[in-house]
């Protein structure tokens, strides 16, 4: 018996049926891909967004604290007392308090007296004294020395004081803010830029703290961190990757490596305190102490990064070089490194960019101590520039909002900058087969 012959119409009938249930299948994967591909972007606008909002709040709140308005004031060095081998340790104080009271010669009482020093700094005598000792040659005359103004009338000059406030609810009153009034019409008073920002150190006072001491501190600690960490993790590095045998230490240690890299900052910082400074006995605050530290969080990172690197350089170059008779550590050293050296250098810089930013640990060996004096060794007491945020954030004064936001702003362009050299790094020295 036979097949029946097949039908025309329902070969071409079925023909498009799977035409059309293809193209329905091919509409709903491009839809897809299109859904796809508006999600990302959504997520990358989103992201950029809120990267935006963050940079503008900050450095709008940063603005402020890199200018800083100055009083011109006239202070007469004729004092028999003062003489150019003790101006840098003469008492300033009356000589200020007399040339502050000379500007406004109509005020006698002492309530009077009390406000004209208000709208001025605390920190003037020693601007002064600082001016002098510089300059000894203006002892036995009158000079018209820039001093800062109170962080109350700055923030008032700047117009970042409601005055329809009631004067209960701020910082100023009216009677220091009609003296300010008078200077600004008298021309006594400038904006300039504020270099007390960035050669002050730490202070109680808004208008009289600085960077300076946790900048310095901060270039000790990473100097130490540097110096132990690249050394002993690239030299980690090469061995693993090149020397040690495949067995279950080396993987044992390969893992613990990879776990220390994901363990919380916090528990190096106890471990410092634990080890650096209870049972070494080491010096508390110091840059030494953080640099030991940091080093310890950031030698997972630069093991990996630098075997990583190893790893990379084409296993043709090793055996090219073990062929002409060149020996493992010759091969390593002279061939190997040098190839890997961009990706190691990246991966360092990452690292100490890392540990640049790092609070938490440093805060367990006690370098959040309010230090005033400029760090001269690794030994002496000292703060990084994280901590010295954290601590100006804690601070009630509105002016040390402004120099929080504007320190910030000062160890994003350290990171900004660090990055763009492991970048620049990168791309200048590697190598592509």
């Amino acid at each position: 018996m036979t097949d029946p012959a097949p039908n025309p119409a329902i070969a071409v009938g079925a023909a498009t049926d799977d035409r059309a249930a293809r193209s329905t299948r091919t509409r709903k994967r491009f839809a897809a891909e299109r859904r796809f591909r508006f999600y990302g972007l959504a997520a990358v606008l989103t992201a950029f967004g809120f990267l935006i909002l963050l940079l503008s709040t900050v450095i709008g709140n940063a603005i402020p604290a890199f200018t800083y308005n100055y009083a011109q004031l006239p202070v007469e060095l004729t004092n028999e007392k003062l003489t150019p081998e003790n101006a840098a340790e003469f008492d300033f104080r009356k000589t200020v308090h007399a040339a502050q009271l000379s500007l406004f010669p109509d005020i006698s009482d002492r309530a009077g007296r009390r406000l004209v020093r208000g709208i001025f700094s605390s920190g003037t005598p020693i601007v002064v004294r600082g001016e002098v000792a510089a300059n000894t040659d203006w002892i036995g005359t009158r000079q018209i020395i820039p001093v800062p103004v109170s962080d109350d009338a700055d923030l008032y000059l700047k117009g970042l004081v409601d005055t329809d406030l009631p004067e209960s609810q701020r910082n100023i009153s009216d009677a220091e803010i009609a003296l300010v009034d008078q200077l600004v019409e008298r021309g006594l008073i400038e904006r300039q830029f504020n270099t007390i920002f960035f050669t002050n150190g730490a202070s109680r006072e808004p208008e009289m703290a600085g960077i300076m001491g946790a900048l310095i501190g901060s270039l000790l600690t990473l100097s130490i961190t540097l110096l132990l960490s690249a050394p002993i993790g690239v030299l980690a590095a090469i061995y693993l990757e090149e020397f040690a045998p495949k067995n279950r230490l080396t993987d044992f240690i390969e893992v613990n490596i990879n776990n220390l890299a994901a363990v919380p900052s916090i528990v190096f910082g106890l471990l410092g305190l634990a080890v650096f400074l209870n049972f070494m006995e080491f010096p508390r605050s110091a840059p030494l102490v953080g640099g030991m530290v940091l080093a310890l969080m950031t030698l997972p990172t630069v093991i990996i990064a630098s075997r990583a690197a190893l790893r990379a350089v084409p296993p043709s170059i090793r055996e090219a070089a073990l062929g002409i008779g060149a020996s493992r550590i010759q091969t390593v050293f002279h061939h190997v490194l040098p190839l890997a050296m961009p990706g190691i250098l990246t991966g360092t810089i990452i690292g100490m960019a890392g540990a640049l930013g790092e609070t938490a640990p440093l805060l367990m060996i006690g370098m959040v101590a309010f230090v005033v004096d400029l760090p001269a060794a690794v030994t002496d007491p000292a703060t990084v520039l994280p901590v010295q945020i954290y601590m100006w954030a804690d601070f009630p004064e509105i002016g040390f909002q402004q120099k929080t936001a504007a320190a910030i702003v000062i160890l994003l362009l350290f990171l900004i900058a660090m990055n763009a050299i492991a970048v620049w790094l990168r791309s200048r020295f590697e190598r592509r087969w």
